[in-house]
């Protein structure tokens, strides 16, 4: 059984971190805000809609949490978290939740009845790793093979299956609170955010540093505008439209490796992908989202 959840946190009058526990009088249990999976729905869409449900808060997504897994009747159920900034809303007591208590993390972790829960409190409070990413790196979406394009390659359209990848990312990554676009200057780039900028009521601004050629002729170019757009504190994460031939290199020199494989192997960035980023070079937070229509990866 698959499901999602928020350990969703706020800043208090005194300046600590609080989070939010329910009672499920179903279970008679002190737990986090989750639910099961809609058929076809992605973990962190489920996540949001299952807060929202269950504690009427509005909220924005950041970095991904833990993963637990337990036994239950059915079998075994998977959870998949992210910490969840409460931005607005309100609680009413519901058929789900009939209670919701704001307490520090670690009151919260002694308050909750099941361990997995625990789990994901400790990781909301770790203080080696921002609780939001600032930078969202995107890959173009599909445009078709260039082989087979007759025109200049930076005016390459998306094709169809890039055009439905770029209305996903729209609806998506809104979730994350973006506060800006930008991207290379080829079409396929500026077509894959056109629709998520539209969505966030954005204009489209042009990074040129992150195109293929532009990265060849000057990497040093594109990673300090990512260091700092990295070290950016305003508002929310900068979206940056990017390519294949720059990505992977500029994920290298900020010390992301892909999980699971010795050496340094080079980092994913399938079309349309997006990394979520935070922290610094050599001690990022990095979450790769392959397509928000497939299952999460592990």
């Amino acid at each position: 059984m698959l499901a999602a959840g928020g350990a969703v946190w706020r800043i208090s009058a005194d300046g600590s971190l609080e989070t939010a526990v329910v009672h499920r009088p179903k279970y008679d249990d002190w737990s986090l805000p989750k639910g099961k999976l809609d058929p076809g729905e992605h973990p962190l869409q489920a996540a949001v809609r299952e807060v929202g449900e269950e504690t009427g808060l509005t909220v924005v997504v950041g970095r991904r949490g833990v993963r637990t897994r337990y036994a239950v009747a059915e079998g075994y159920k998977q959870v998949d978290y992210w910490l969840m900034q409460a931005v607005g809303g309100q609680f009413v007591p519901n058929a789900e939740v009939d209670e919701l208590r704001w307490l520090a993390v670690e009151r919260a972790a002694e308050f909750v009845t099941h361990d997995h829960d625990r789990a994901v409190l400790a990781d909301l409070d770790r203080d080696d790793a921002p609780r939001a990413p600032t930078l969202l790196l995107v890959r173009h979406a599909s445009a078709g093979d260039k082989h087979e394009w007759n025109g200049p390659d930076d005016l390459r359209p998306l094709d169809g299956k890039g055009r439905r990848q770029a209305a996903r990312l729209a609806e998506v990554l809104p979730l994350l609170g973006p506060a800006a676009v930008t991207t290379a200057l080829p079409v396929r780039c500026r077509q894959t955010v056109e629709p998520l900028a539209a969505a966030l009521g954005l204009a489209v601004e042009d990074a040129p540093e992150f195109g293929e050629s532009e990265f060849g002729a000057d990497p040093q170019a594109a990673l300090a505008s990512v260091e700092r757009l990295l070290a950016s504190r305003d508002g929310g994460p900068t979206v940056v439209c990017s390519q294949g031939g720059a990505i992977p290199s500029l994920l290298m020199a900020l010390g992301v490796r892909w999980e699971g494989v010795a050496g340094a192997l080079w980092p994913p960035a399938a079309k349309g992908s997006t990394w979520a980023l935070a922290g610094h070079p050599g001690a990022l937070a990095a979450d790769y989202y392959r397509d928000f229509t497939a299952p999460l990866q592990a």
